[in-house]
């Protein structure tokens, strides 16, 4: 997480205000009557930062509860109740870096990449997907850039067994300059938030925001991304972690 690149849109960008060592000694010594900075080692103390975000800024993991109330008929889950073996997975990455941006993959798009990498997806496998985004994170186009996953696509994996993925780009969605063109030409509900829709019907988290997925191989690797344990909350911040034996 970073400030002043674009990373979201406006209104949603994370604030860091940096405390330095000097104010976190004048701190220190107003706890402590009499103390001088100068008795403590190099005149400083604690430096410490205050954020203000959105639990979904940065690479995050989305909750079923961020999608709606109900999962599958029952409340859907918040982030501190996601399964931790979820988390922790065998994984794989699809590549869609040839796919133009705001292009929705299908089903059958994701099953030709499986067959091209070699790969069948087993239950509570991690699925990565590498759009052109994360090349962009930052740039003036991060947020129109790359492909989406569509409703069927999202679908398909949920229905083997799928229960994380992740994105390169700003949303699992196409972005939605793109959707929203599409919007006006059609007048069609069903395409808006779709790929984060499907997670009313079965429960799923996706991580959005990830970096350097090309520098991954297609298959062969692990992939940790617990969040943090926010109470009650529609998403959280994860170090998300590939693990690739040498």
């Amino acid at each position: 997480m970073k400030e002043g690149i674009v990373s979201d849109p406006p209104g949603f960008l994370p604030k860091i205000k940096y405390e330095t060592h000097e104010e976190g000694a004048d701190m220190l010594c107003s706890m402590f009557p009499g103390l001088k900075k100068e008795q403590l080692p190099g005149g400083g103390a604690w430096s410490i930062e205050q954020v203000s975000c959105t639990t979904h800024a940065g690479t995050h993991l989305d909750a079923p509860w961020h999608y709606g109330k109900q999962s599958g008929g029952v409340r859907a889950i918040t982030i501190d109740e996601v399964p931790l073996e979820w988390c922790f997975q065998r994984a794989c990455k699809l590549d869609f870096v040839d796919k133009p941006d705001g292009h929705v993959v299908s089903a059958d798009e994701v099953q030709e990449e499986l067959d091209r990498i070699g790969h069948t997806i087993e239950p509570l496998d991690i699925v990565l997907v590498n759009t052109r985004a994360g090349k962009r994170y930052g740039l003036d186009d991060y947020l129109a850039a790359g492909c989406g996953m569509g409703r069927e696509a999202t679908m398909w994996l949920l229905d083997r067994g799928v229960r994380v993925t992740g994105i390169d780009g700003w949303s699992w969605d196409a972005p939605f300059v793109h959707t929203r063109r599409r919007w006006d030409e059609t007048g069609d509900p069903s395409i808006i938030w779709e790929g984060h829709y499907a997670g009313c019907d079965i429960a799923y988290c996706h991580m959005e925001k990830l970096g350097n997925l090309e520098s991954l191989p297609s298959t062969g690797f692990y992939v940790s991304c617990f969040p943090v344990k926010l109470h009650a909350a529609s998403g959280a911040w994860t170090r998300a972690v590939a693990f690739v034996p040498p």
